[in-house]
């Protein structure tokens, strides 16, 4: 099938950043854990409540804290929502007004370099690698996720360079979830000639690619080697679907999308294609694998970055 993502270069303005609040709980990694699987269950989870767990600092790997993100001041709702995620502690949930400038950026600024398979990712105030063989990729903190700080990007980069080097051939990808679009610069590095498309839920997302991807040297456009970008959610998107099917399809996302979307994903990769999943705890794991079990994926590698998975799939053949 030809691509016609062309309809897809124009991009919207970076938006307003809008009013934004977080509700922070501290506890023990098991407690922020069990939060997050347990939101997974909630039938009704308001999808504007964002959460995020984390460990506090390296040399304490127990001590975890978990934020919820809201576009408004949290509700007396809003805040027993997230304390029943809590099922056996009650945690002391405090609220903290976000500036309007810009959280994302903020909590991004003094990143250090990371060296993650073939790629090596730096901010402006950092310098790109000297080493034989490694990409560098600058990527400025912005209102966009995905710098490669976080164990899924990293992770996600580490499994791109094993698919090159076991033969994996990509004529046709799509990067669902982009954020800064740095997983989709890192495969287009990897396949240089592929059709591949860029996608994100978030339209602050789209100028942000549009920006990094001149920043090191891609041009958005719908011609092989080029980057397409959309604005969609999910594979929610006529662009998206005719450009497929695709050899590779990549989304560091959350576990509970990604269980959503086995089928969908199933519709869009060919037997024979790969699969790059990430954005789950381990602990989410064999729900996830389970669901793409039935959508007729088999596992080809995981990795596991801190306490997170990565998971390379493929649509098995069926004769």
């Amino acid at each position: 099938m030809r691509c016609v993502c062309g309809s897809m270069i124009a991009l919207p303005k970076r938006p307003r950043v809008a009013d934004s609040w977080k509700l922070t709980a501290f506890g023990d990694k098991a407690t922020i854990q069990a939060a997050l699987l347990a939101q997974e269950d909630v039938a009704d989870w308001d999808p504007e409540i964002v959460l995020t767990g984390f460990e506090l600092a390296d040399d304490r790997p127990d001590d975890w804290r978990l934020d919820a993100y809201l576009p408004r001041k949290p509700t007396a709702a809003d805040r027993k929502s997230v304390a029943r995620l809590f099922v056996n502690e009650a945690l002391d949930l405090t609220a903290e007004r976000l500036p309007n400038s810009d959280w994302v950026t903020e909590s991004q600024q003094g990143i250090e370099p990371i060296q993650a398979g073939r790629f090596y990712v730096h901010t402006p105030d950092h310098h790109p690698s000297g080493e034989l063989g490694v990409r560098s990729f600058v990527i400025p903190a912005s209102q966009a996720f995905g710098t490669g700080q976080h164990k899924t990007t990293e992770g996600c980069l580490v499994m791109l360079s094993e698919m090159k080097r076991r033969g994996v051939i990509a004529r046709r990808i799509a990067d669902i979830g982009t954020g800064t679009g740095l997983l989709a610069f890192a495969a287009l590095e990897l396949w240089p000639r592929a059709h591949a498309i860029a996608t994100d839920i978030d339209p602050v997302c789209g100028p942000v690619v549009a920006e990094n991807a001149t920043a090191n040297g891609f041009t958005i456009g719908a011609r092989p080697g080029q980057l397409a970008v959309a604005i969609a959610a999910g594979m929610d998107d006529p662009d998206l679907r005719a450009c497929g099917p695709y050899d590779l399809l990549i989304a560091n996302i959350l576990a509970g999308p990604l269980i959503e979307l086995a089928g969908d994903f199933a519709d869009a990769v060919p037997p024979r294609g790969n699969l790059l999943l990430a954005g789950l705890l381990e602990k989410q794991e064999p729900k996830l694998r389970a669901a793409y079990r039935r959508a007729g994926f088999s596992l080809v590698a995981r990795l596991v970055n801190g306490d997170w998975s990565i998971l390379w799939l493929r649509r098995r053949f069926v004769g």
